[in-house]
This record gives structure tokens, C-alpha cells and sequence, in this order.
């Protein structure tokens, strides 16, 4: 899903790095300032996922939320030195929710939620060429 603040120039780039979670909205417009709730529906998991995503860099991890009690367990530094960054699932634990208070332009991005395991930012090779 994306979020596009006003004022930027956004195309759509939507998705989830698995078929049993889904987004809500694929695309958030929002003014700075303003609040903003990212929400997937799955259907099964033991644990969740968000992921934020810059044009042209590698998607960072976020945070990581269990699904049988709904509270985080994981979260990125960049999350614990914000505190406007929130993930949550509902109560039904239908959703998963990530929550942005007073958004600011550098929160203008893509979004991922994505169910455990999934497989992000290996720089390692995993087949070497002999010649």
C-alpha cells in the first residue's frame, strides 16, 4: 500500500510479499499532520509483519507482531525512536494495523505488511559461479 502525502507526486506500486494477507486501501492520501492507519486483512498467521519501502532503496524492516496475543514483539530502531509508529492487530485478529500520528513528508512511502517467513535484504550470494 502507499501512502502519498500531499504534495508529492505518487504512482501506484502495490503489494504483499504473501497471497493470504492483503491490502485494505492500496493507496493512503493524507496531509502532513494528519493521522494515518495502514490495514491488512489475513486469513492465518503466527506472526505479522510492516515493512516501509523509499523509491529505489531495499524495504527495512518495521515491526513484528504476534498474532496470538496482538502485541508487538520486534520493532526497528527507527520505530523505537519514534513513538508515532504503531502496529497493532484488531481485536477479531482479522487486521494488522500500523498506525502514524502527525504523518510528516518523510513518512511518504510504501508500506508492506507480510506474514512470517518471508525473505528481504539478503546481500549474500546464494550460488556461486565456479568459473
Amino acid at each position: 500500500m502507499l501512502l502519498c502525502l500531499t504534495g508529492l507526486i505518487c504512482s501506484l506500486i502495490c503489494g504483499s510479499f504473501a497471497n493470504d494477507i492483503t491490502p485494505v486501501q492500496t493507496d493512503v492520501y493524507k496531509k502532513e499532520g494528519e493521522n494515518v492507519t495502514l490495514s491488512c486483512s489475513y486469513s492465518s498467521a503466527s506472526t505479522l509483519q510492516w515493512y516501509r519501502q523509499y523509491p529505489g532503496s531495499a524495504p527495512e524492516f518495521f515491526v513484528l507482531i504476534l498474532h496470538s496475543t496482538g502485541e508487538v514483539s520486534q520493532k526497528s530502531e527507527i520505530v523505537e525512536r519514534d513513538p508515532r509508529f504503531f502496529g497493532k492487530v484488531n481485536e477479531e485478529k482479522t487486521h494488522v494495523i500500523l498506525e502514524i500520528s502527525s504523518a510528516k513528508l518523510t513518512d511518504a512511502a510504501l508500506y508492506y505488511c507480510a506474514l512470517t517467513p518471508t525473505v528481504t535484504g539478503n546481500t549474500r550470494s546464494l550460488y556461486k559461479n565456479p568459473q
